[in-house]
């Protein structure tokens, strides 16, 4: 019998990366959430992904808190980026097709249509095995960022990539992408059709503060890679242009190849003593950099949704976003927070303003409205829409693209702020269940484990019985071969 909540079918799920933890974007802890959720739901999960460093093989790690099995490809690193790493296509089929005969999964979870995800949707197709695929990429990032060609050649080389993207996406049994604006823009540009609007979903409980947000001292923060297409220099331009009284400190938590740049770019601009360079940090210091800041900054062009926004929003914090593709969808101007036209610095430092002069009930109502938006990016949500996909069954979008979502709330009503209030404390009580239930699941674990170890020592003993005697039977037979002679 299924615990109550939970699905009574137990799924063998492989999730297919070419980016996957220790790296940290988007598309990585996206991977991470939806294969730590599916273990704690009970699912048999397999990662497929990049070794991050020269090992490789299979190995039991640890993922968003449970083990699960990480299946690591041979990879070499890029060059021009400090984390992500390559994987050799050419040989990456042979090895794809192995573990889908060792794994026989249900179903394989691609999170590109990049290397890794080619070579699985063949293997998995030539074996009738169902494929789901979500698109976490634009190829103008791709193109703009990553690969060097002339400029003049970028438009012929993105409207090539998005054909490119179509004729793979075509092969695969259902297309899910993290917001209805990327669905849009994935359905014109590469000419699919069908494809899900399924947010990433958040486990808001790990985001639960009682800390309302201040602007004492005012605080803004920037948390992702420091990468050109995060228009970074945007923000560090647009503090510029705030009152100097205001006291306006910048936090930017991440690594990217434009750091020496802004930070070149900060001294240019007067305000190096202002922003804080934080790098990497753990994941139990992330709640608390949202937890810090008066208001959360993205002003990237390309985000197919966010994570971090979300993550922002879960804390309780007001948002300032570039008007571009999916951001829109998370902030809505005037309400948890402010859009500004892309690239405009004026707008970005005026809609900062507002914020960090905000009195206390305007902050307040600000992050009210965060938490009441991101209640319909609830992760169960998410991961029930993904386990009805997986088994081939009608799969519904997230409740982010429920017409309601997109209304205007202004000042929530009395019956809305208690919802609040009560989201928050069944926030807090999640977040302890989960932390007991944690507790119980490594103990399980350990004794898995060490059940496994026993097993296979066993085994190996066999093993060892079994060469000796397959080396005897050898010698004897060398031995009559020469007596034949």
């Amino acid at each position: 019998m299924a615990t109550a909540g939970l699905p009574e079918r137990r799924i063998k799920v492989v999730i297919g990366c070419d980016t996957f933890p220790p790296d940290i974007n988007g598309a990585s802890r996206f991977a991470e959430r939806l294969a730590g959720g599916l273990v704690r739901r009970g699912h048999d999960v397999h990662i497929i992904a990049p070794a991050y460093s020269s090992k490789y093989g299979t190995f039991t790690e640890t993922i968003d808190g449970v083990n699960m099995t990480v299946h690591r490809v041979r990879s070499y690193k890029l060059p021009q980026h400090e984390t992500l790493r390559f994987i050799w296509p050419f040989t990456l089929k042979r090895r794809t097709d192995r573990l889908m005969d060792e794994i026989k999964p249900d179903v394989v979870h691609i999170q590109s249509h990049l290397i890794m995800g080619r070579a699985l949707v063949r293997s998995a197709k030539q074996r009738g095995i169902r494929v789901v695929a979500t698109n976490h990429i634009m190829p103008e990032n791709l193109i703009k960022y990553s690969v060097i060609i002339p400029k003049f050649l970028e438009p012929w080389a993105m409207k090539q990539a998005w054909k490119d993207a179509g004729r793979f996406f075509a092969k695969v049994d259902a297309i899910t992408t993290p917001t209805r604006r990327a669905a849009e823009l994935l359905e014109a540009a590469a000419g699919v059709s069908g494809v899900l609007a399924i947010s990433c979903g958040i486990d808001a409980s790990k985001f639960k503060n009682e800390t309302p947000p201040s602007n004492n001292p005012p605080r803004v923060l920037f948390l992702g890679r420091l990468d050109y297409e995060k228009h970074i220099h945007n923000l560090l331009k647009a503090v510029a242009k705030l009152p100097k009284e205001l006291g306006t400190q910048v936090e930017l938590v991440g690594k990217g190849g434009e750091q020496a740049y802004l930070e070149e770019l900060a001294s240019e601009l007067g305000i190096r003593d202002q922003v804080h360079f934080y790098g990497h940090i753990t994941e139990e210091d992330l709640p608390k950099a949202y937890e810090r800041c008066t208001v959360f900054a993205m002003p990237s062009i390309a985000e197919l949704q966010s994570i971090a926004t979300m993550e922002a929003m879960a804390s309780g914090r007001p948002v300032i976003a570039a008007d571009a593709m999916a951001l829109p969808h998370l902030v809505h101007d005037g309400d948890n927070g402010y859009l500004f036209p892309p690239d405009d610095v004026d707008a970005f430092a005026d809609r900062l303003n507002r914020v960090l002069t905000a009195d206390e009930a305007e902050l307040e109502r600000l992050s009210e409205n965060s938490l009441y938006l991101i209640q319909a990016h609830d992760i169960q949500r998410t991961l029930k829409i993904f386990e009805d996909l997986y088994v081939g069954e009608l799969a519904n979008t997230s409740d982010d693209n429920l017409p309601e979502y997109s209304l205007p709330i202004g000042r929530l009503s009395p019956n809305l702020h208690q919802q609040i209030l009560s989201f928050r404390s069944r926030a807090e009580a999640l977040a302890e269940r989960v932390e007991e239930a944690g507790d119980s699941f490594k103990d399980r674990m350990e004794d898995y484990r060490d059940d496994v170890r026993v097993k296979f020592q066993e085994a190996r003993q066999d093993v060892r019985v079994a060469a000796r005697k397959v080396r005897a039977a050898v010698r004897r037979a060398r031995k009559r071969v020469r007596r034949e002679r």
